[in-house]
């Protein structure tokens, strides 16, 4: 699956089959052949770093509030079950820490990790300060990372500290051309794939432009053909197996 694993991000691990953000979900993709995967960051209550997306605990955990509202003592005992989708089948699942998502990469220097810093986080204890927490704990891994945000604030913090990769995110196609975005001259922009135009070559001179957030072959087959370099999947197998096997056609 060589060809189509360098197209595909694995977008929050394996949300087809697996609770977003977690360890099961990531590893699952990476058993799949993803060498792209994705995951969100936010920081508790204590200041600890955690994969999470949502801007509240009720969709993944079952419980009220924010991330940041519960220290990492508490959160630790919360499932990451997803338990609308998938009942009790992983009630034993945690929100894992960046340092555990760390040590996975350590095991896997083929992949690369798109580390996307949120913004309900970054209101919530500044850009500088969770910068710096993520980059810290990132440090035995960062060869493999792109830092990833909607904050262009957040993204220029990293840069501060060095030429670590970044990429912008915008919901629009049309945002990525504005001249802020430009003067970062990020390695990587992602923009949603249904703000696209409807026809033409798609170009980023001087960046890799991936979008999200496709289960579709044919769309992605399509976009890709168009110039898009990669395509956020929660359907990562799948998409894989799809790809590949035109690729051998």
């Amino acid at each position: 699956m060589i060809l189509a694993a360098n197209k595909l991000i694995a977008h929050r691990g394996y949300p087809r089959h697996y609770p977003e953000n977690s360890l099961v979900g990531i590893e699952a993709a990476i058993r799949a052949g993803a060498k792209y995967v994705e995951v969100d960051v936010q920081l508790s209550r204590d200041e600890v770093v955690l994969l999470f997306h949502d801007r509240e605990l009720l969709r993944l955990c079952g419980k009220p509030g924010a991330l940041h509202d519960y220290a990492w003592s508490e959160l630790k005992t919360f499932r990451l079950s997803e338990a609308e989708r998938f009942g009790d089948t992983f009630n034993e699942v945690r929100i894992p820490t960046l340092e555990q998502f760390v040590e996975l990469l350590r095991c896997h220097s083929q992949v690369t990790a798109f580390i996307e810093l949120k913004r309900i986080s970054l209101a919530q204890f500044g850009e500088a300060k969770m910068v710096a927490r993520v980059m810290k704990i990132l440090q035995p891994v960062l060869p493999q990372c792109v830092m990833i945000s909607y904050s262009l604030p957040a993204l220029k913090q990293v840069r501060e500290l060095g030429r670590q990769p970044i990429a912008v995110v915008a919901d629009d196609w049309h945002a990525l051309s504005q001249q802020q975005v430009q003067a970062l001259q990020a390695e990587y922009l992602f923009c949603d794939i249904e703000s696209l135009p409807d026809k033409g070559k798609l170009q980023a001179p001087g960046s890799r432009l991936a979008v999200y957030e496709c289960t579709d072959a044919d769309k992605a087959r399509a976009v890709l053909a168009r110039g898009v370099d990669l395509v956020e999947t929660f359907a990562i197998g799948e998409m894989l197996t799809s790809l590949q096997a035109e690729a051998e056609e």
